[in-house]
């Protein structure tokens, strides 16, 4: 039986073959953004005790309708007022209500560096991301071989991208390479759509001493973050937690005083 990722990488194979159809290598090239610079994400995360990546999503598999009606410019403003280190944006459409124009929006109001959040399969969607103003991507190890994720590593890489590649278990790791900027560890198991924040522990002592690394999915609480931090992560990315309150930059801004309490 198919699970919801099975589903999300059948859906996305079809639309890069549609993708391809529109576009080539060149039309994307002569976009505005594919000659502009990436800020780096991994240089963002350091300059805090912790940093946060606060994401931009409407809604998910797990979740369901988290915020229909976001206003992402003005989501994306409140996040660099309160301090956060980077956005991460959903740009898949039908299991996440996400789109290009959103990263779009978010890279015309604020300076921050955005992750492009996107189940990554084929080369053409990384000269796609650099062509909407991608700063860095997200590549997922269970949907990938090791061999995948290097040559897209790679190729992100000499396109002025970073990458932050993300496992859910330890036994996904063999496929990290050297050259991947960001570790993330995902709690949420993306087959069962179950989440527990416990995971990002439990691999932890896994991962290459020398590494950048995040903590991805159900994290809630400024405690959950100190203690993240203290483990040893430079960061995390949090969604829901955020686009469910009513005044996202107050919330963010009590998560930096409890971590920075610590």
């Amino acid at each position: 039986m198919s699970t919801i990722l099975d589903r999300i990488i059948a859906t996305k194979k079809e639309e890069i073959k549609s993708l391809k159809t529109k576009f080539t290598y060149q039309d994307l090239e002569q976009a505005e953004y594919f000659s502009k610079s990436c800020k780096s994400l991994k240089e963002a995360l350091k300059r805090n005790k912790f940093g946060i990546i606060a994401e931009i999503k409407r809604k998910s598999p797990s979740a369901g309708i988290i915020n229909e009606n976001l206003d992402v410019a003005k989501q994306a403003k409140n996040y660099e007022v309160a301090g956060a280190s980077a956005i991460s944006c959903l740009t898949d459409f039908t299991y996440f209500g996400g789109s290009n124009d959103d990263l779009l929006n978010i890279k015309e109001v604020s300076s921050l560096p955005v992750l492009r959040k996107e189940f990554i399969i084929d080369e053409f969607q990384l000269f796609e991301s650099k062509a909407i103003g991608a700063d860095a991507i997200l590549l997922i190890a269970e949907v990938l071989t090791k061999e995948e994720a290097l040559h897209l590593t790679i190729i992100a890489q000499s396109l002025g991208m970073e990458v932050v590649m993300e496992f859910h278990s330890q036994s996904e790791l063999y496929k990290l390479n050297v050259f991947v900027d960001v570790i993330g560890i995902n709690n949420r198991d993306l087959h069962a759509q179950k989440t527990d924040v416990q995971n990002s522990f439990d691999l932890f002592k896994f991962l290459p001493k020398d590494g950048t690394f995040i903590s991805e999915s159900g994290i809630k609480t400024g405690y959950e973050l100190r203690a993240l931090q203290k483990c040893g992560f430079h960061g995390a990315l949090i969604g829901q937690s955020i686009l469910k309150q009513q005044n996202p930059k107050e919330f963010i801004e009590s998560l930096h005083t409890k971590i920075n309490a610590a």
